[in-house]
């Protein structure tokens, strides 16, 4: 899955998405605690991947970074967190930043995962179309950001909780009951 607006909220600026620029910023969105915690439960192993472009640009420290996966480790059972720093904008031809596969593809023969039977969940095309090419089912969190998608997702939801949702409903499982 996607960090910022998968999992925490993202600061929308025109429209578009943008990642938390300090620890006090971020923010875990309602309902990720407890679709992370029933996924575990089902099984599933937890991958974070997310472009940190703003690393590789310089504006932005990789120390407040690790920080928050470090923070967002310790709130959520989450397995791995696979991260691109590289400034993308065609400053960078690597093949860990998304659209492209690299880290689900590192991620899948690292940790033995069977890629057409996991999910990509994301708030981004960039998160789609990676799944896509890794051969994942994908789910976009549809928050009608200013950006046009390149390929459709196999599902649109509302919250990661509504993903979680979905893919226990796919596997046989009971639906996430949050407690009032």
């Amino acid at each position: 899955m996607d960090r910022d607006g998968v999992i925490n909220r993202a600061l929308q600026r025109q429209g578009k998405p943008f990642p938390p620029r300090s620890l006090e910023a971020f923010e875990i969105l309602p309902g990720v605690i407890e679709a992370c915690a029933a996924l575990k439960r089902a099984g599933f192993l937890l991958i974070v991947a997310t472009n940190q472009p703003d690393v590789g640009r310089g504006t932005l420290p990789r120390e407040v970074v690790e920080t928050i996966h470090q923070l967002m480790c310790e709130r959520l059972p989450i397995d791995r967190v696979e991260v691109c720093y590289h400034p993308g904008k065609g400053l960078s031809a690597c093949d860990c930043r998304k659209p492209k596969p690299g880290m689900l593809l590192r991620s899948a023969r690292d940790l033995d995962i069977d890629l057409q039977r996991s999910w990509m969940i994301g708030d981004r095309w960039r998160d789609v179309d990676c799944g896509h090419a890794a051969g994942c089912q994908t789910i976009l969190i549809d928050y009608n950001y200013a950006e046009k998608l390149q390929t459709p997702p196999d599902f649109r939801v509302g919250s990661l909780l509504e993903a979680a949702n979905l893919i226990l409903q796919d596997v046989g499982q009971n639906k996430i009951e949050l407690a009032s």
